[in-house]
């Protein structure tokens, strides 16, 4: 039925859409988008074609993907998650082909590799965050599982509303997704996805009427198909807005740099004020949390848009450092942010030349891999512009420092940091939270 149908994949598409971005480089987010993608490609083909093979095959795909997604968010330091992840990786495939080959009830062997992927989670539940998350997501995991159950062998003479059931529960995985990866990075959620939920629903009210319509009153299959596509290039304009902003920008100005990087900037900043927390949340930070932030931080050193978003930029050092009215501007908070980064990696070197002792650990995996933004290990390896000690440091890791070592050093490195960080923080005044700017006029 189109009336279920339209609004099922409009609101799957967005959700996988607004996943990726809001961060695309994190697994989870990128996983989950991938499982709503096939569900409405799914919801798609069932339209034209009720009951195939095909729409069967889509449905059971999101089940694959969301194991997936439960591996990766597995805590960081689990000493197996490398493996585990590379195991899923491996998995998918013959899991596919099996879904492929197998007729009816046989789809359902999806379901153990999502079963794997929350037995893990659950068996680490005392490092994920929230604490609730691994409890939920089997719950909605079990349901998911039973709705597909129903639609591959069970006939309750309503498979419309099953689908929808499908639907609503990948919704819910998305939305604790969202919620797992705003706790981890420290990030305001409610904001965001409201200011894009509106947007999507408006969408789905103004296009989707339409496209229902069009669906019922049209026999030929080549229009029903543009009226989803159409639908989706309106959600994805609606989830990806501010990508598409700076790719426009890019094509628009590409003869005018200045202009090009201003509203680049602007854009970041419209991105950043929606998730950036509230100041006085960060001195209730624990030290747990205020580590991640700051290796996150540190990761994100060449990324100023993902700075602003960091809690780190309201901490007392980069009020040192500003005064009158930047203190308020949040791009200007970043790029004082980094700096004080930059002056904590400088605080690690070792007196003396430069050397690949042990002592210098630290400081060369943060100052030239996070500072200076170097990968010993890419394929392309300039050096053009790069001073002697860079590459120096630079061949030392390539041919000595095995890729594991290096990222092990980095967060050492930056559990010094934050240390330090920590401290400087908890024996400043609490007033410096309530520091109020006079504005001249």
């Amino acid at each position: 039925m189109p009336a279920v149908a339209v609004p099922a994949f409009a609101l799957a598409w967005w959700a996988a859409c607004h996943l990726i971005g809001r961060d695309p480089a994190r697994g989870p987010s990128v996983r989950a988008a991938a499982a709503l993608a096939a569900y409405a490609i799914g919801v798609l083909i069932w339209t034209l074609d009720p009951g195939s093979a095909l729409a069967e095959i889509f449905f059971c795909v999101p089940a694959l993907f969301w194991a997936g997604t439960a591996v990766a968010l597995l805590p960081r330091l689990v000493p197996e998650r490398r493996q585990i992840d590379l195991g899923w990786l491996i998995l998918v495939t013959p899991f596919l082909l099996m879904t492929v080959a197998l007729p009816g009830a046989g789809r359902l062997v999806v379901l153990a590799p999502l079963a794997g992927g929350m037995v893990l989670l659950w068996r680490f539940r005392d490092q994920v965050q929230p604490i609730i998350l691994p409890a939920a997501l089997a719950v909605v995991a079990a349901l998911y599982g039973a709705g597909l159950a129903m639609l591959l062998i069970v006939d309750l003479g309503a498979p419309d509303l099953v689908i929808l059931a499908l639907g609503v529960d990948l919704m819910m995985l998305a939305f604790l997704v969202v919620i797992a990866e705003a706790l981890d990075v420290g990030e305001r959620l409610r904001p965001d996805l409201i200011r894009s939920l509106i947007a999507a629903l408006l969408g789905v009210a103004v296009v989707g009427a339409p496209t229902m319509l069009t669906i019922v009153a049209s026999t030929s299959t080549t229009v029903r198909i543009l009226q989803f596509v159409l639908l989706a290039a309106v959600m994805t304009g609606i989830g990806l807005i501010g990508p598409l902003h700076r790719a426009l920008d890019r094509i628009a100005f590409r003869h005018d740099d200045r202009l090009r990087e201003d509203r680049g900037a602007l854009l970041l900043l419209a991105d950043a004020l929606p998730r950036h927390r509230q100041r006085h949340r960060l001195i209730a930070t624990g030290q747990p949390d205020f580590l991640r932030f700051t290796r996150q931080a540190l990761d994100n050193y060449g990324r100023l848009g993902r700075l602003m978003r960091s809690p780190l930029t309201d901490l007392p050092a980069v009020d040192r450092r500003l005064s009158g009215l930047t203190i308020e501007q949040p791009l200007a908070r970043a790029m004082e942010l980094r700096a004080v980064l930059q002056e904590s990696v400088d605080r690690l070197r070792p007196a003396g030349r430069f050397a690949t002792s042990d002592e210098w650990r630290h400081y060369n995996a943060l100052y030239f891999g996070v500072v200076l933004g170097l990968d010993p290990y890419a394929r392309k390896r300039g050096t053009d512009g790069l001073d002697r000690e860079a590459r120096l440091a630079l061949d030392w890791m390539r041919r000595n420092v095995p890729r594991q070592t290096l990222r092990r050093w980095k967060d050492e490195g930056a559990a010094i940091v934050a240390r330090r960080l920590w401290d400087d923080m908890t024996h400043t005044d609490p007033r410096w939270l309530t520091r109020v700017t006079t504005r001249s006029t």
